[in-house]
């Protein structure tokens, strides 16, 4: 599956992936904070091989839809609003430092009964082959601000940035309770350099879904810094219910 290419930044000695493709960008780097227990380190062994399992499909007929790489205080509320009025639940995959900075959001999020993923702290297209400390922590950290915005939500889900898992990633997340969450359908809401972000992106996007989608599906799409997102979703939501039962998954 097409994913968007990754330009690299320097910034205060880190290496960031801006993900020109998809619209993440980061100003600075937005280092991973250190755990308050001092000593404690990510897990060593290497996960066996059943432990790399990754979920691509709702397991059911039913449909799930996924937001990828909030929140946005702009375009998340706007999608919230749109949800609700079509009464479907979906799945968010937030970012750490965005969680951190956008807490009423997140917290509306699960009071309004969607269900929360994990999505790394910063998006870093390399996650995967940092050390094992730095990527539990990761992962850890987000976790940890996901909490502190909604006490008591579960968060059932871990995606890789990218969608680039591997077996140790998808370890470090079961010991945190979180099964790796992928997809199966890619709206490709982030090809605005070759559709731009109007009429003809929107009726790409629709194009794909209504192509792709099947009983079992799970959508991929992005809301941060995409408003062509939410407008292309008013037409989207009413096809997919009619067609599917959709769920948080």
């Amino acid at each position: 599956m097409r994913r968007p290419r990754a330009v690299l930044a320097v910034t205060l000695g880190f290496v960031l992936m801006t993900g020109a493709g998809i619209g993440v960008s980061y100003a600075q780097s937005v280092s991973v904070p250190a755990k308050p227990t001092a000593g404690v380190a990510g897990p060593k062994p290497r996960p066996p091989a059943q432990n790399y399992r990754i979920q691509r499909t709702t397991g059911t007929k039913s449909v799930g839809l996924t937001f990828d790489d909030g929140p946005d205080p702009v375009n998340t509320p706007k999608l919230l609003d749109l949800l609700k009025k079509y009464n479907v639940k979906a799945t968010f995959c937030l970012v750490g430092h965005r969680v951190r900075d956008n807490k009423a959001l997140v917290k509306r999020i699960a009071a309004e009964g969607h269900t929360l993923c994990n999505h790394s702290w910063q998006h870093l297209e390399d996650l995967r082959e940092r050390d094992d400390a730095y990527a539990f922590r990761d992962l850890e950290a987000t976790n940890e601000q996901l909490h502190k915005a909604a006490p008591g939500a579960k968060i059932k889900y871990f995606r890789a940035p990218y969608g680039n898992f591997s077996p140790r990633l998808t370890q470090f997340a079961a010991k945190l309770g979180m099964t790796a969450l992928s997809w199966n359908v890619d709206d490709q809401c982030y090809l605005t350099a070759e559709y731009g972000k109007g009429a003809a992106m929107r009726k790409r996007m629709f194009d794909i879904v209504k192509r792709d989608t099947r009983p079992g599906s799970i959508i991929l799409s992005h809301e941060n810094l995409k408003p062509h997102t939410v407008a292309a979703y008013e037409t989207i939501l009413p096809w997919l219910k009619q067609n599917f039962t959709l769920v948080a998954l």
